[in-house]
């Protein structure tokens, strides 16, 4: 039996499958990125219910729904009380070197591209916890989800820049949204819905920081770290992966035939069909395949046909209708 050459287009197949098993397979890494995400899900709820509790106390329910009932009334100038998903958060129970009261504050987003460092400003850490938490969505509209981590120690370059917004698209992420008045869609919007909170001044965040204690502070701090943690978790398990995929290329680069690449599947526990993989592949099934190869050639040829063959055909069709 003839054995099938390696192509391009054969690789990239042993390839996609092989790194499928990779990215599926029950690592420490892996658990570690999927109870990373759990985490979060739990912080979300206790930090937003501390939220809830911090800004009401703050901007009580009687007073918003009074200065609501104003603007029905006097319209533009009582139009006060706005929805917001971030805030500045402060606490002034620490002190400083010489003893006196500090105020310690910083800003949190509940959005979905909040900032992880206290910036109320967008950056990358935002878009590397989007990507990571819904890296299972995004797979499934055929976006890399992995390209941060895949380019961490890269600079902004084509590749990543495409994939990146192919992402953002998906997930319906708007980068000229500021609060309440943002134009996402999608994900995004869905995931940002439930923590917008009724807050008194129309002026942005950073010029209403919101007293909380200590202890509550802590608390949101522990939110934002867990959000952290999914970054890092996402890119140590992407980590353990690309350094798979790298001496996997190396391989099949090497190898000649596709037994090779079978036989390599096979000591890593991949079961695959080379006749599967030849079936679905058209270049390799007629190039590789004498019999199949030259009836596509002949097929190919504009053969002269003479007069008296194409009436023998016609007559020949002709008959085969009645």
């Amino acid at each position: 039996m003839t054995r099938v050459r390696m192509n391009t287009e054969l690789r990239n197949k042993l390839f996609n499958k092989i790194k499928h098993t990779f990215e599926n397979e029950d690592t420490q890494e892996r658990e570690a990125f999927l109870q990373a995400r759990e985490d979060v899900d739990k912080h979300y709820v206790v930090a937003h219910d501390l939220a809830r509790e911090v800004v009401e106390r703050s901007y009580p329910v009687d007073d918003v729904a009074t200065l609501r009932t104003f603007k029905k009334k006097y319209g533009q100038p009582c139009d006060v009380v706005a929805k917001d998903k971030c805030f500045y958060f402060a606490h002034s129970e620490d002190v400083d070197d010489e003893g006196k009261e500090k105020e310690t504050k910083s800003h949190f987003d509940f959005g979905l591209f909040g900032n992880l460092n206290g910036s109320e400003y967008s950056s990358d850490e935002g878009k590397k916890f989007a990507v990571a938490y819904f890296r299972e969505e995004l797979k499934a509209k055929d976006c890399n989800p992995d390209i941060f981590a895949q380019q961490n120690e890269n600079k902004d370059n084509p590749h990543k820049t495409k994939h990146v917004e192919e992402c953002m698209k998906a997930l319906g992420h708007s980068d000229s949204s500021y609060g309440s008045s943002d134009n996402n869609i999608g994900m995004t919007k869905d995931f940002n819905a439930p923590y917008y909170l009724d807050v008194i001044g129309t002026s942005y965040c950073r010029s209403r920081a919101i007293a909380c204690t200590k202890d509550e502070y802590k608390q949101f701090e522990a939110w934002r770290v867990a959000k952290g943690n999914l970054v890092v978790n996402h890119q140590k398990w992407i980590d353990t992966i690309q350094k798979q995929c790298d001496q996997l290329k190396i391989g099949l680069k090497a190898y000649r035939y596709l037994s090779e690449g079978i036989e390599l599947a096979t000591e890593l526990g991949i079961e695959l069909d080379e006749a599967e993989l030849i079936r679905t592949n058209s270049t390799g099934l007629t190039i590789y395949n004498p019999s199949n190869l030259a009836s596509m050639i002949k097929g190919m040829k504009n053969k002269h046909q003479s007069r008296e063959a194409k009436i023998l055909a016609r007559k020949q069709y002709e008959e085969s209708l009645n």
